[in-house]
C-alpha cells in the first residue's frame, strides 16, 4: 500500500515561505493539489517520475517550485510570496502515470496524503 506523509504547513504572514515536503513508500509521478474552505480541490503543481519536466497552475507561477529527490523518494514544495488567497489544505499525490500534462487532473492520481494546512495571514 503506498503511504504518503506530508510536513510543513504551518502560519505565516504575507510575503513569506514556506516549504512543504512529502515522503513516499515508493517512487511515483507526484503532484501537489490543495482545497480551501468552500471550494473544490485545485491543482498547483506536479512532477514527472523522473524529475525532469514539471507544471504549475498559473497562479502560482514563479512563485512556488516544486522538486524531488529520488534517493528519498520525497517531494518539495518550496512556496514564496504566499499570498492570503493561498490559504488552504494543501495535499500530495501519487499516480502510476510517468509523465504528461495529464498530471494536472485530480482523477489521475490513485493515492493522497492527508493534507497539510498551510494560513497566509495579511
Amino acid at each position: 500500500q503506498v503511504q504518503l506523509v506530508e510536513s510543513g504547513g504551518g502560519l505565516v504572514q504575507a510575503g513569506g515561505s514556506l516549504r512543504l515536503s512529502c515522503a513516499a513508500s515508493g517512487r511515483y509521478a507526484m503532484g501537489w493539489f490543495r482545497q480551501a474552505p468552500g471550494k473544490e480541490r485545485e491543482f498547483v503543481a506536479a512532477i514527472s517520475y523522473s524529475g525532469g519536466t514539471t507544471y504549475y497552475a498559473d497562479f502560482v507561477k514563479g512563485r512556488f517550485t516544486i522538486s524531488r529527490d529520488n534517493a528519498k523518494n520525497t517531494v518539495y514544495l518550496q512556496m514564496n510570496s504566499l499570498k492570503p488567497e493561498d490559504t488552504a489544505v494543501y495535499y500530495c499525490a501519487a499516480t502510476d502515470l510517468k509523465y504528461g500534462t495529464s498530471l494536472r487532473q485530480v482523477r489521475i492520481y490513485d493515492y493522497w496524503g492527508q493534507g497539510t494546512q498551510v494560513t497566509v495571514s495579511s
